[in-house]
Order: C-alpha cells, then sequence, then structure tokens
C-alpha cells in the first residue's frame, strides 16, 4: 500500500504541476489578501478614503478594526467562506479533470490501488489547500506592515495566524466533500452545484442563528464572521465538520472501489 501511495502521489503531483488551476487558486489568494488591505487602508482614514476617491461620499463602514487582529481576523473570515470556494474548486479539479478528460478508466487500469489514488487526491488537496491559506498568512504579514496596523505583538500575530491556519484546515477538510461529489457526478457540474449550495446554506442559516448545526457554516462561525457572540460553535459544530471530512474521504473512497466505471 505504501509503495501505491507513493506512486500515486508522484502521478497526482505531475498533473497538479502541469496545470493551470494552482496559479488561479493562488492569484485568488492574492486577490483575497489585496482586497483585505484595502478595507484596512480605508478602515485607517474613511475621510481620506472619500478624498481619493476609493469610497462614495455616502457609503458607510460598519464593523472592523484597522489594526493586526482586526485584518488577522478579516483574513480568517477569508479562508472560511472565500476559502470554501477555492478550496473546494481544487478538489472538484482533483477528482472532476478525470472524467472530463476521459482519463477515469485508464486510471482505473494501472497496477496501482484506487484507494491509494483517491488517498493521494486528498493528500495533495490538504497540502494545496495548507499552502494557500500559508500564502495568504504571508501577504496579511507583509501588507499589515506595509500599512503600518497598529496593535503588532508576538503574542498577536500568533494567535491570528493560528485563527487562520486552523480556519483554513477546517474548510480544506469540509472541501473533500466536493470531491465525493465530483466523482459520484462524474464530473465538474454536479460538483459545482453542490459546492454553490452548500455555500449558500451556510450563509442563511449562519443569518438565522443555526449555523452551527450545519458543518459547511462552522468555520466562519468560529472565525467571527456573524460576529463575536456566535463564535462559539461548541464540540457539535467541530464534529460535524470532522465527520463531513473523514465520511467524505471514505465514501469517495469506497466509490472508486465498488461503483461501475464501464459507462
Amino acid at each position: 500500500m505504501t509503495g501505491d501511495l507513493a506512486a500515486a502521489v508522484h502521478a497526482e503531483a505531475l498533473k497538479l504541476r502541469r496545470s493551470r488551476v494552482p496559479w488561479a487558486t493562488a492569484a485568488a489568494m492574492v486577490l483575497a489578501a489585496l482586497v483585505g488591505a484595502f478595507f484596512m487602508f480605508v478602515l485607517q482614514d474613511v475621510g481620506r478614503a472619500r478624498t481619493l476617491g476609493l469610497l462614495g461620499a455616502k457609503a458607510q463602514l460598519a464593523g472592523g478594526t484597522a489594526d493586526w487582529p482586526g485584518y488577522f481576523s478579516l483574513a480568517a473570515q477569508t479562508v472560511a467562506v472565500g476559502g470554501l470556494l477555492v478550496f473546494g474548486t481544487a478538489a472538484i479539479w482533483l477528482f472532476g479533470r478525470e472524467f472530463s478528460d476521459r482519463t477515469a478508466t485508464d486510471l482505473l487500469a494501472v497496477p496501482t490501488s484506487r484507494t491509494a489514488v483517491v488517498l493521494a487526491k486528498l493528500l495533495l488537496g490538504l497540502a494545496w489547500c495548507a499552502l494557500l491559506t500559508l500564502l495568504l498568512v504571508a501577504l496579511v504579514l507583509v501588507l499589515g506592515a506595509l500599512l503600518d496596523l497598529p496593535g503588532w505583538s508576538a503574542a498577536t500575530a500568533v494567535r491570528g495566524t493560528g485563527t487562520v491556519l486552523g480556519t483554513g484546515l477546517l474548510t480544506a477538510g469540509l472541501a473533500a466533500s466536493y470531491g465525493l461529489a465530483a466523482s459520484v457526478g462524474r464530473g465538474y457540474l454536479p460538483a459545482v452545484g453542490v459546492l454553490f449550495l452548500t455555500v449558500l446554506l451556510a450563509q442563511v442559516l449562519a443569518a438565522v442563528g443555526h449555523g452551527e448545526w450545519f458543518p459547511w457554516a462552522v468555520p466562519a462561525l468560529l472565525a467571527g464572521a456573524a460576529g463575536p457572540d456566535r463564535a462559539d460553535v461548541g464540540w457539535a459544530g467541530a464534529a460535524g465538520v470532522v465527520l463531513v471530512a473523514l465520511g467524505s474521504a471514505a465514501a469517495t473512497a469506497l466509490w472508486w472501489e465498488r461503483a461501475d466505471h464501464s459507462a
């Protein structure tokens, strides 16, 4: 199994290296960091932003503070909400491409076990999401320093970085469900539909106060997207995320092992 997994990881890494999708997801993270920096710049001096034409004369900004804790909090919320789309896209591509490129049958003909192939995709997806999260953290540190945000301390940096990375890990785990959707749906479109449905439901349920019971809403709640008073989701919320992640991974492996791939 170890040899199969190593071979599968090598093969999947080659596919990833030759694709433009990783660059697109990295660009999305760069854009997210720049947007966050823009909000911090505006919050530093709203009057200056209006004078520079960056903000409409009647525009009002509610919430958020232009300091390091505020920027880290915004980055964590970005990973929780925007990351679900970006990480989900990565998972959908890893599994869905085999059907859109008509390589699924060829993939199953190689001597490497199907479970090893699925596990390799999941591990690469997790590493991919982790690198994207680290990229966002690095950009936050650089852009925050350029903006000379107040409130810096080693403890703030460690706490803020840990929050962003933890949120990224939870979100990456949820992305496994989209790999399952791409496999069962045999392509991109069904999985994209599931992606948008879960994102929409997460926003709606969080808004009405029931997001802790919907795993896809939990990372955003923990990051403070619905306010600090709703950040405590309890053990059930965290357990739900873990169950979705592990259950999706197991179900994906089981589907690839037992599904009829002759069609």
